[in-house]
């Protein structure tokens, strides 16, 4: 190594240096000017590390790129008043605005993320900080990116839900004395998609915001049902829900039902008089309304008795949990193919391969405490 250079500084800049060490409160300015200093007295790099208690890389990059001339150089860049440390106010905006929803600013996105928000504020205050110092932020005052949750407790009726569980409860009772005389299923659709949306959001802890999603890509319908006694699935694979379709998925549903009660040393003539009733518990979609495909389940189905839920009302649909529970499965594994994920969703849903924890707490999805045992 060449020897280091020495008095390579002008009277005139070891003056103004010598100055700026007098005046500067910024410590480590302080320490880059007496590194300048130190080499034109000509210490070694080693030696100044060492008489300073700084690393050795500090020093080589000031013995480099220390600008006697230029004694903003100096300054650490974030220093400058578009990129300064987070003062106050700015976190008090912060919080006030995280607690917004971004349609309130006139933002059409559903969601603030931490680079919304930093971009938000460096408009409204100047101070521009990066997206990981506002999540840094937000996690010392005990904010959390968590799941949104939904909330439709104000658009139930709970008179109409008392009334719903109060006749629910009695066809529980009876399928479980006597599955013989009457089975209730509980019916729905759902869609798995490759693309899985996460719904996320920056909140307080213990609490959850309301946000919607679609997912639509690469998608694959599921339409079925399962049975309250045994938690027997039927799933069907569908292109779309609609009427026809619900009408051959119901039919299909009899013909398995059927099968079984056969198989139990019954006649395939008497199923129809002395077969079980089949109590089919299902949401108000309009194709489950429709006034010909009633008429024709009434007609050719006359086992079947709907029993629509009322409005908003999910947790009395205990299929909800399953759906739930088979997306969670699916929602951090790759897929290559559509046929790929129906194939895994076929061994989730009918094959037996889905473990469902029936007694979790999971708002909206089908574990009301009487039904869900």
């Amino acid at each position: 190594m060449p020897p280091p250079a020495k008095n390579f500084l002008t009277s005139e800049q070891v003056t103004q240096l010598q100055q700026a060490l007098k005046e500067s409160e910024l410590a480590h300015v302080r320490e880059r000017i007496l590194i300048i200093l130190l080499q034109n007295d000509g210490r070694t790099q080693q030696e100044i590390s060492r008489f300073l208690g700084c690393s050795p890389r500090t020093v080589a990059y000031w013995c480099m790129h220390g600008d006697p001339d230029n004694l903003e150089s100096l300054h650490n860049k974030r220093e400058d008043k578009h990129n300064r440390k987070a003062t106050p106010e700015y976190i008090e905006l912060l919080l006030k605005t995280v607690d917004q929803e971004p349609s309130d600013f006139g933002y059409e996105f559903g969601r603030w993320t931490a680079e919304r928000l930093a971009t938000y504020l460096t408009e409204q205050t100047g101070i521009d900080l990066s997206s990981s110092q506002v999540r840094r932020i937000l996690k010392r005052k005990k904010y959390s990116y968590i799941w949104a949750k939904y909330d439709l407790e104000s658009k139930q009726d709970p008179l109409i839900r008392a009334e719903f569980q109060e006749k629910l409860a009695q066809y529980l009772r009876i399928a479980r004395e006597e599955p013989e005389r009457l089975q209730v299923w509980f019916w729905d659709e759902s869609g798995f998609s490759l693309r899985v949306i996460r719904r996320k959001n920056w909140g307080k802890r213990g609490r959850r915001k309301n946000l919607t999603g679609q997912r639509r890509r690469g998608r694959v319908n599921v339409m079925g049902g399962i049975r309250e006694g045994d938690r027997k699935r039927v799933c069907f694979f569908i292109k779309k829900g609609e009427g026809n379709i619900f009408y051959e998925q119901l039919q299909q549903l009899n013909k398995l039902i059927r099968e079984e009660w056969i198989s139990q040393g019954n006649s395939t003539e008497g199923f129809q008089e002395s077969g079980p009733k089949i109590i089919l518990i299902l949401d108000n979609a309009s194709f489950h309304k429709r006034q010909d495909i009633l008429a024709k389940i009434a007609q050719e189905l006359p086992n079947f008795v709907l029993e629509f839920l009322p409005a908003y009302s999910p947790d009395y649909n205990i299929i909800e949990l399953v759906w739930y529970s088979c997306k969670e499965y699916i929602a951090h594994r790759l897929f290559q193919s559509v046929d790929e994920l129906k194939s895994i969703l076929d061994k989730l849903l009918n094959q037996g391969e889905l473990v469902i924890k029936w007694n979790r707490q999971i708002k909206n999805k089908g574990n009301s405490s009487y039904v869900a045992i």
